[in-house]
């Protein structure tokens, strides 16, 4: 049996709240199996299921796991285990995608072993969530939605997102093998007053600093950073060879400082509470 896992990570998020759900299906060469993890500012669960419990549609953006539907419309939750009780519904605007895959040329190399998506740069986002007694409601909401798939994660990596007043901001830095080789890969997206700004190693994105929790990028005359200055990480389960056994920590809604300057230029400079937030790295 091919090691293999395919994970969506749709992000909602109000003026109050945050609430991450990743449903994923998982194959190592000894078992199979499919998932549903929860994230917000306090705490994370993971519900694990049977295989036979997870349907898609060909084609289609529409999963299932159990009782629980998730589709470019919304998500419906339906959990009741002795750790996680998490029943409700939202709906989704219409999803903003980017102009061509995140992955550039890189998705056509078949020794990669993570593939990224990038379905949804900003959405609205309407309905409510009650998870283990705290109610999470979205009347204004913002929406966020990415997917994964191959075998593993990076052995390191760093990961933000956050949208903010207008538009959405995405970047990711890894180490990426490459046969016997390994490169660090860079990709990026800015979406802001109707623009995109791409970031990527395949456009000749560099990494500049990455220590203590700061990223900075550089691509020709543009220079993006992202600094995390208070974080607020619960444990998520991430896959190894197919099976999700490895523990990261990810801040669901936390503390990040974000710069862009182009020509010397700035674009953009703020703090927020709101951004999203994956460190693994040696800090």
């Amino acid at each position: 049996m091919r090691e293999y896992f395919c994970g969506w990570y749709f992000k909602c998020q109000s003026d109050k709240h945050t609430v991450a759900v990743i449903p994923a299906v998982h194959k190592s060469k000894e078992r199979k199996s499919c998932s549903i993890q929860l994230i917000t500012d306090e705490g994370a669960w993971n519900v694990e299921f049977p295989y036979g419990r997870f349907h898609q549609q060909k084609g289609k953006f529409r999963i299932q796991i159990g009782d629980n539907h998730f589709s470019r419309n919304g998500i419906q939750l339906s959990l009741n285990t002795k750790s996680c009780s998490a029943t409700g519904a939202v709906r989704f605007g219409a999803f903003i995608p980017i102009r061509y895959d995140i992955m550039g040329p890189f998705r056509y190399l078949p020794l990669m072993e993570c593939r990224h998506s990038v379905f949804s740069m900003r959405h609205t986002v309407t309905g409510t969530f009650h998870i283990n007694g705290t109610e999470y409601s979205f009347r204004k909401g913002i929406g966020y939605t990415e997917g994964d798939r191959w075998y593993s994660f990076p052995k390191e990596y760093a990961w933000t997102q956050c949208s903010f007043e207008d538009g959405s901001i995405m970047l990711s830095v890894a180490d990426i093998p490459f046969g016997a080789f390994h490169f660090t890969g860079v990709i990026g997206i800015i979406q802001r007053q109707g623009k995109e700004h791409r970031l990527a190693t395949y456009l000749g994105a560099k990494v500049v600093k990455m220590e203590n929790g700061e990223i900075i990028v550089r691509q020709n005359h543009t220079v993006l950073s992202a600094k995390l200055i208070e974080k607020h990480a619960h444990p998520l389960f991430a896959p190894v060879s197919g099976t999700m056994s490895r523990v990261i920590r990810e801040s669901a809604s936390c503390r990040v400082s974000y710069h862009l300057e182009e020509n010397r230029r700035t674009l953009f400079s703020f703090e927020t509470t709101n951004a999203s937030f994956e460190y693994e790295y040696p800090c």
